[in-house]
């Protein structure tokens, strides 16, 4: 999202430091909403009806920082002063993608010796990454775009981080503060954009500003709920010379009074006594336990009660401990569900009963008492009335729930014996399963061989779909933060740059990216990261050729008919497509594809083997269904486990034809580059009508009134061609190199632009997609390459090699006048 730098004044004033900003900054949006509660005839307790103190404690300051590259009093720019306070709060890391309003802060970060910035090629990519640091270390991620398009390809991100918790620190550049509102080149209002996707968002109008912003907004992204900050610094805030004031307090009156208090030891003696007298409870917890593992682990040792995770709270208690019931919900296990519909008493902790996870809602759960524990008051009760409440953090209420038990000598003297032999009856009555069809590779299957040879210790990250679910089914995750997906939002694309964000945060560790053909495609340019910054991150690709999710959901409520859903070439039905194996080889990252199940083990043993990066193909057919699955709004009556009527069981003849059919659809977009081309030509074809169109009509008598005298326009025609020919578009020919005006002037046109922005895959994109190409270095050979290409009946990629230093002229810098344009005689 590059645009051109406006230059930096000399002049621009030094501001002193202060403690008291002149001007106002965005106002703090609370993020804790109080729901009203519905009437009830049960007997709601609540924590906060408990008194508090007026007084808050101080929150956390960050460690002294003992380096700076600036003496004390020393003025330097907004774009050091940032980066410093981002050093202050302890960041090792960001994913930034430079652009005209934010190179100041690129410039900033090359002078320091402190923070690593990985460059994504997407800025979704770069927000997706950031989300993956912050799940896999429980660290703010940090992520940095321009403004404009750049800033609003961080929407996604933004949103997924909010509702799945995730605290992150999106910085974007802004237009100068005289520019906003005028609808300058690339300005974008990204704070009122996202708004209502952020827990807080700030415009910075003063230098003076940044540090205490800086500050206040980790602390928000890390605070009570964690979730995404938003930071929108205009140019010439960044420009600007100022000294800073690290001292300046945070500005957080509000947010800090609403922070929940410690639980009332009432409450959780209350919470006791409802365990100790309940026969069939069970533990429904979710990602607001992921910072209480070891408390939670000790709860359940005290208590024998079975633990049923949400898909976000996946690790928090190992999967394979023999009282865990694995995940529930719309395709959690069929035990998980049955514990939680026959439960006389639900512990929902860190939870916000989500609509996949209860169905109908006035089904679930129904013959049990609901305790519910969050550090957001906001979801307790606004989906579920429960019996006891507490608003809090869950890592301070188990602790104080464990020191009663303890203080009781409560271990070993809950007796929920029969109640787990009832529940181990279902698991062997409904253990996860799946078909296989002769040589063809089960999805599932796949998944637990990578479980195995990784002894469960990987970092797994998913796209958003069935191999999301399968993963979530088939690998035993034995700790938090091991497990990173898109939960609430469902962000396909989600997998491989989250993988990327893992990785930095976690170098020793095994992190493998299990994503969906078409997941993995929506983000696929994240491979030249992964290459340039040498991350050892694997990628098991389950391939299906199809939208998977969306096909079942065809085959179970849509009679089958396929609608848009298959990704593959139809004209070529017979070959997989798009061939992801060139996808990373044009990246320079090894591949291999697998199709038979007993070629699988070792393919994955290869992929985990191979050091750096590796991709591994793996072909599975698109017939498979995720089950169980409680349809949407359904109850646990209404579970499915078994294909149903309407729906085919494949054969090993019927998979072992779609297998020679199938292959991912790449048509859409090469009849959408098709459709591109002609339209541009028609474009041009349309231009040229009009131009003649326009030298026609203005010799007409029409245009007579509105022109000047005729001997004033041959004079001005006379000055301007003068000027044509004293300044023409020029460039530089010597050398065998390409400048890409040369390419453009010989016979480009308007392809000319958006093949040169071809990036590092470009070169063997032909062969993945199927799409003639080829690629032309010498410019002797430019104009044979072009007319080669315009000459290739459909889609053709011409791969032009072009030096980077040339610069674009003339140019007239941003806000100067036509006194101030530079030409390449000015740069020499």
């Amino acid at each position: 999202m590059a645009a051109a730098a406006a230059t930096f004044n000399s002049t621009t004033p030094i501001r002193k430091p202060s403690s008291i900003s002149p001007l106002p900054i965005s106002k703090l949006i609370v993020p804790f909403a109080f729901n009203p509660k519905k009437p009830c005839s049960l007997h709601i307790s609540n924590s906060l009806s408990k008194p508090a103190s007026t007084t808050t404690a101080s929150p956390a300051t960050t460690e002294k920082f003992s380096f700076s590259r600036f003496a004390p009093d020393q003025p330097r720019k907004g774009a050091d002063i940032l980066v410093e306070a981002l050093e202050r709060e302890g960041v090792k890391d960001v994913f930034a993608y430079p652009g005209g309003a934010s190179m100041e802060i690129h410039q900033a970060l090359t002078r320091s010796n402190i923070i690593r910035n990985v460059l994504p090629r997407h800025e979704q990519g770069g927000v997706f990454a950031a989300e993956g640091y912050a799940r896999a270390s429980g660290l703010p991620g940090v992520c940095i775009a321009t403004s404009g398009p750049g800033a609003t390809n961080l929407v996604s991100g933004l949103a997924d981080a909010l509702l799945d918790s995730v605290p992150i620190v999106a910085i974007t550049g802004q237009v100068p503060r005289r520019m906003i509102g005028t609808d300058a080149f690339q300005e974008t209002p990204i704070v009122e954009v996202t708004r209502s996707i952020t827990k807080h968002n700030y415009l910075v109008l003063d230098v003076d500003d940044i540090p205490r912003i800086i500050r206040e907004a980790f602390f928000l992204a890390t605070s009570g709920r964690p979730g995404p900050v938003l930071i929108d610094i205009p140019k010439d805030i960044q420009q600007q010379l100022a000294v800073p004031n690290w001292d300046v307090p945070m500005k957080l009156p509000g947010y800090l009074s609403r922070l929940p208090k410690n639980p009332n030891e009432l409450h959780l003696e209350q919470i006791v006594r409802l365990i100790s007298e309940s026969k069939k409870p069970v533990l429904y917890v979710g990602g607001g336990c992921l910072n209480s593992s070891e408390e939670l682990r000790r709860f359940v040792e005290l208590t024998g009660i079975p633990v049923a995770s949400t898909l976000m709270g996946l690790g928090a208690f190992p999967v394979g401990d023999e009282l865990s019931l694995q995940m529930l919900g719309m395709h959690g296990t069929v035990y998980a569900n049955y514990a939680v519909d026959k439960s006389d008493l639900l512990l929902a902790f860190g939870v916000r009963f989500d609509d996949r996870v209860t169905g109908k809602l006035e089904a679930f759960a129904s013959r049990a008492k609901i305790v519910h524990i969050d550090i957001d008051s906001a979801e307790i009760g606004k989906n579920k009335q429960p019996h006891v409440s507490v608003c809090g953090d869950v890592k301070v209420a188990l602790q104080g729930i464990n020191k009663i038990l303890e203080s009781r000598g409560a271990k070993g003297k809950m007796d929920f014996r029969a109640w787990r032999v009832e529940l181990n009856e279902q698991k062997m009555n409904n253990p996860l399963s799946f078909k296989t069809f002769g040589e063809a590779i089960p999805p599932q299957y796949a998944i637990q061989v990578l479980d195995e040879l990784t002894d469960g210790n990987a970092i797994v990250s998913t796209g958003v779909g069935q191999h999301q679910m399968w993963a979530a089914q088939f690998y035993k995750y034995k700790r938090p933060r091991q497990w990173l997906t898109s939960g609430g939002l469902g962000a396909m694309g989600f997998g491989l740059p989250a993988a990327i964000g893992a990785s930095v945060a976690n170098p020793d560790a095994i992190v493998v990216d299990i994503d969906g053909d078409g997941s993995f495609i929506m983000n696929v340019q994240e491979l030249a990261t992964i290459r340039v910054e040498n991350l050892p991150i694997k990628i098991m690709l389950l391939n299906n050729q199809h939208l998977g999710m969306v096909v079942q959901w065809e085959d179970r409520f849509y009679k089958a008919n396929r609608a848009h859903t298959y990704l593959g070439d139809p004209s070529n039905e017979s070959e997989i497509f798009p061939n992801m194996l060139k996808f990373a080889d044009a990246c320079g990252i090894p591949a291999a594809r697998v199709t038979r199940k007993d070629d699988l083990r070792a393919a994955i043993q290869k992929m985990l083997d191979t050091p750096g990066p590796y991709l591994l193909d793996v072909i599975v057919p698109h017939q498979e269904h995720v089950l169980p699955m409680i349809p949407s709004g359904g109850a646990f009556k209404d579970v499915i486990t078994e294909g149903k009527a309407g729906v085919a069981v494949m054969t090993q003849e019927l998979f072992l034809s779609v297998l020679l059919r199938s292959s991912p659809d790449m048509s859409a977009l090469i009849s959408e580059l098709g459709s591109g081309v002609s339209s541009l030509a028609a474009f041009d074809d349309a231009i040229g009508k009009t131009e003649k169109d326009v030298q026609a009509r203005a010799g007409s008598n029409s245009y007579e009134p509105i022109m000047q005298p005729a001997t004033n326009a041959k004079a001005w025609r006379e000055e301007l061609n003068e000027q044509k020919v004293k300044y023409p578009l020029t460039l530089n020919t010597s050398g065998e190199e390409i400048l890409l005006q040369y390419a453009i002037q010989g016979g480009l046109g308007a392809m000319g632009a958006a093949i040169a922005n071809s990036d590092v895959i470009a070169v063997d994109m032909d062969e993945a997609c199927g799409i003639p190409a080829s690629h032309v270095t010498r410019k002797d050979d430019v104009r044979a390459a072009i007319q080669k290409m315009l000459d290739t009946p459909g889609p053709c990629l011409l791969d032009v090699t072009v030096p980077h230093q040339e610069p674009v002229f003339p140019m007239m810098p941003s806000g100067g006048v036509f006194d101030d344009i530079l030409t390449e005689a000015d740069m020499e």
